[in-house]
């Protein structure tokens, strides 16, 4: 029998009672599935009851074959090397043994002589530079991802479960787990924002309110099949607006001329000349026809209210969020930035930057970009003022935001609301509510507490305090795509796009930085020595 995960009437629901999906059902085969949705949709939390780290609510998933999974990030202790992500310590430790001649004669029968070769290369199937022996503490995050994939890949299981593989990594890296997927010919299920991992995909799967839908193709064919369906329900939606209308329309002209004509016969009564007999009889045909009328009115009204509520959901669910941002006003000749001859780090004698160079001047955008490790984050931490330069200047010349990946603008304590009135005292709270509702705050969810969001609605609500009423002259954003959902990412390139302030944008998402019409970029390399 073929490998193949099978869910069926599936429920989950977070511990204070939000719905995240209710009776799923979805089979995957072996096949490189891409899983997207919106961010609080259940995407993780499905690969972790997949995965069997959490037990259904309700329904069940049922697998045949084995499973491979990575989590978003990967969880150190002391000690611990790259053998240990692979299970090959002990392993490797006869081998070592068997070399030193001190083995027993079991270990020896028994040694699998090959598994330094093999781990060697699974490393190097994701461009790892390291050996099993290379200690987990000294590799960077993106790092370790690599090398946690490479064990997974090492397993050989029937289902590799990928939660955000990207993440974290740089171009080459990305470019390792798109160029491992691509040839990975067993069954996968990838929940990922990467678009160009997306298009090596044999199907995507939605997650949404309303279930999970798939979609056989890669990530463009994808997109275009959801442009169909939401014109198709815009369509729907003003038919039954429309409908709705008629019926509102056809049920007064029922009622004035029911009105009319019992009026018509009360008078014909009151001047004589009918048996009272007569006059109950045609009271009573009127009242039952008037009757009638208003239950096959109230049942047409209530069927096109139903039509037009499942209409604008699927709307809902398919519309992303809009980012709608005022004009600055930067002039062309302003300067915005200027680092000048600067070399800095965090330990003496082992400066990360050294001698760099770089000027914005107006509405300039420009890319960092450079391996794990090049200094990207030294150079936020120095812009925004948190690190000094040993030597050299940097002079930030206009208002600036700046939202770093843990969004630290925004006061954990306070709620998404009252961070916006905080950082825009002068936008009433009209102002506040329409601006939160573009990135799909609305009502309750805007005093939701910033502690309680996740890193994809951390960065909506950053991204929305700051942009929503005056917009500062200058932006910064340190790998904005993370966490974001693939709708987001879209919304939020397009409100980029039109932003007429300057832009400096620190991000290995090659797709993101085109769509934003980056026109210049700085390269770094990491320190050599």
């Amino acid at each position: 029998m073929s490998a193949t995960i099978v869910i069926s009437d599936l429920s989950w629901s977070t511990p204070d009672g939000r719905s995240l999906f209710s009776k799923l059902d979805l089979r995957v085969g072996a096949e490189r599935a891409g899983l997207v949705g919106r961010n609080g949709t259940g995407k993780s939390t499905l690969l972790k009851i997949i995965a069997g780290d959490l037990p259904p609510q309700s329904g069940t998933v049922s697998v045949s074959g084995s499973l491979g999974l990575l989590r978003q990030s990967v969880q150190v202790m002391r000690h611990e090397t790259v053998a240990d992500l692979f299970g090959a310590r002990d392993g490797l430790a006869v081998l070592h043994r068997a070399e030193a001649g001190i083995a027993s004669a079991e270990e020896v029968a028994t040694a699998d002589w090959t598994l330094d070769k093999r781990i060697a290369g699974a490393l190097a199937r994701v461009g790892l530079d390291a050996d099993a022996r290379t200690p987990l503490a000294s590799l960077s995050g993106g790092q370790r991802t690599r090398a946690a994939l490479a064990a997974l890949v090492f397993a050989e299981p029937d289902f590799l479960l990928l939660d955000e593989p990207t993440n974290n990594l740089d171009r080459d890296g990305r470019r390792a787990v798109r160029d491992l997927i691509a040839s990975w010919r067993a069954g996968a299920i990838v929940v990922s924002h990467d678009r160009e991992l997306l298009e090596a995909m044999d199907v995507i799967v939605e997650l949404t309110s309303l279930g999970a839908a798939r979609y056989g193709g890669s990530w463009s064919q994808y997109r275009a099949r959801k442009a169909l369906e939401l014109a198709a329900a815009q369509h729907d939606a003003t038919d039954a607006e429309r409908r709705l209308a008629e019926i509102a329309r056809s049920a007064q002209a029922t009622a004035e001329r029911q009105a009319r004509k019992d009026g018509a016969g009360r008078r014909k009564g009151a001047k004589g000349g009918m048996p009272r007999i007569v006059l109950g009889a045609l009271k009573g045909k009127s009242e039952a026809t008037s009757g009638g009328q208003v239950r096959l009115a109230e049942c047409r009204h209530a069927q096109a209210l139903e039509a037009a509520a499942g209409a604008r959901e699927r709307i809902e669910v398919l519309q992303p969020l809009s980012v709608a941002i005022p004009p600055t006003g930067l002039p062309a000749t302003r300067a915005v930035l200027e680092i000048d001859e600067v070399t800095a780090g965090y330990e003496p004698g082992r400066p990360v930057l050294r001698k760099l160079s770089v000027a914005i001047v107006g509405p300039e955008r420009l890319a960092i970009s450079g391996p794990n490790g090049a200094g990207k984050t030294t150079l936020l931490a120095l812009i925004g003022g948190e690190l000094r330069p040993w030597e050299g200047t940097v002079r930030l010349l206009v208002d600036h935001a700046m939202l770093d990946q843990r969004v630290s603008l925004l006061d954990p304590a306070g709620s998404i609301r009252d961070n916006f009135r905080r950082i825009n005292p002068r936008a009433d709270e009209n102002a506040c509510r329409a601006a939160l509702a573009l990135s799909m705050f609305r009502a309750e969810a805007a005093l939701q507490p910033v502690s309680t969001l996740s890193g994809g609605q951390l960065l909506r609500a950053g991204l929305a305090c700051v942009l929503g009423v005056a917009p500062p002259s200058c932006l910064i954003l340190d790998e904005p795509t993370n966490h974001l959902d693939l709708d987001s990412i879209e919304a939020v390139e397009a409100g980029l796009r039109a932003y007429d302030g300057a832009l400096l944008v620190v991000s290995h998402d090659e797709a993101f930085l085109e769509n934003i019409g980056v026109s210049r970029r700085l390269a770094l390399s990491p320190p050599s020595g």
